[in-house]
C-alpha cells in the first residue's frame, strides 16, 4: 500500500490546513493539498494527503473514511496513479 491518499467529497470551503489538521489525528501528515480549479480558483471537491508511513495511511483510511470534515462526510481511499 502507498502512503498517499485520495480524499473525495470535500466541502467547497475545505483548505489545505483543514485537511492536514483532520488527518493529523491518524498520524504524521507529510503533505495535504486540496485540488483547485485553475480557471475559477475554487476547490474541485477533492484532494490528496500524504502520510509518513504506509501503516499511518491505512489507519487514516480506517479511522477517517466517512467522517465529517467542515460538515460533510469525506471519502478516503488509497490514491491510484494517473492512467
Amino acid at each position: 500500500m502507498a502512503n498517499k491518499l485520495f480524499v473525495g467529497s470535500l466541502a467547497w470551503s475545505a483548505t489545505d490546513d483543514d485537511l492536514a489538521n483532520f488527518f493529523g489525528s491518524a498520524g504524521t501528515v507529510v503533505s495535504a493539498k486540496v485540488i483547485m480549479d485553475r480557471d475559477t480558483n475554487r476547490s474541485k471537491g477533492f484532494g490528496f494527503v500524504e502520510m509518513s508511513t504506509d501503516d499511518e495511511a491505512k489507519a487514516a483510511i480506517d479511522k477517517l473514511n466517512g467522517k465529517e470534515l467542515n460538515g460533510r462526510p469525506v471519502a478516503v481511499s488509497e490514491a491510484r496513479p494517473r492512467e
